[in-house]
């Protein structure tokens, strides 16, 4: 198998100015990460598990350690690259998907969803086709497709969400608790895609609600909890 990502001494904590303390998130992560492989965070609230997401990401700063991404361009450390390498692999190669859709106003639910495939040069009428085509996988009613999600529900926003960030197939795919507000049909339309992303050789890292409903996805997992970070000569658990 091919590497994809390789974590090295990851650490993450926050400084919290009007108490002039220091808040651990996570201590010296390591771990490497191949092309196909599904890695499941787990731990407690608070654990890191979101944070350690974001901080691959770059959304949050690390403390210290490396994230070598394998880049159709070489190979690059996330947590130093040039803001507008990280734009540039946000848009081509690494996904991540939240709970939460921050819409544009007054843009329809398929054109958000085509998106993607419009800076991936793809014509509008096949990338509007394709948009389609997963809303109405995730269960997006037709008669919502050209109306504007700010005015959805949070379930509804989600699935919107989704059919975005799931359209274009990526080399490295973050998934932050993606199923928090979805119903049993579109959880299982989630399920589906991550599989046929997996087959087709994208490598994840979640953090999932509902972790039964990816067990058959999942190779190993990392427990993020404090005991578990201090017993690191216990190796990840195999799924």
């Amino acid at each position: 198998m091919s590497v994809v990502l390789e974590v090295q001494s990851l650490t993450k904590g926050f400084t919290m100015h009007h108490l002039n303390s220091y808040l651990a998130a996570f201590s010296d992560v390591s771990f490497d990460l191949n092309a196909g492989e599904f890695l499941l965070l787990k731990g407690h609230n608070g654990a890191g598990k979101s944070t350690l997401l974001r901080t691959l990401y770059r959304t949050y700063l690390a403390q210290s350690g490396q994230a070598l991404f394998h880049s159709q361009h070489g190979v690059i450390d996330l947590l130093r690259a040039a803001d507008v390498d990280l734009a540039l692999l946000r848009r081509s190669e690494i996904g991540f998907v939240t709970q939460f859709l921050v819409a544009r106003p007054r843009v329809s639910a398929e054109a958000l969803v085509a998106e993607p495939l419009r800076r991936a040069a793809w014509d509008t009428a096949s990338a509007q086709q394709e948009a389609r085509h997963w809303l109405q996988a995730f269960g997006v009613k037709q008669s919502l497709w050209r109306a504007y999600p700010t005015t959805f529900s949070g379930g509804e926003q989600q699935k919107v969400n989704l059919a975005r960030a799931l359209i274009l197939p990526q080399k490295l795919l973050l998934l932050d608790e993606p199923t928090a507000s979805l119903d049993a049909g579109a959880r299982a339309a989630l399920v589906a895609r991550l599989a046929e992303l997996k087959s087709n050789g994208t490598a994840m890292i979640g953090v999932f609600h509902h972790p039964d409903d990816v067990a058959h996805l999942i190779d190993r997992v990392i427990d993020l909890t404090p005991e578990a970070q201090q017993n690191k000569e216990v190796p990840d658990v195999v799924v």
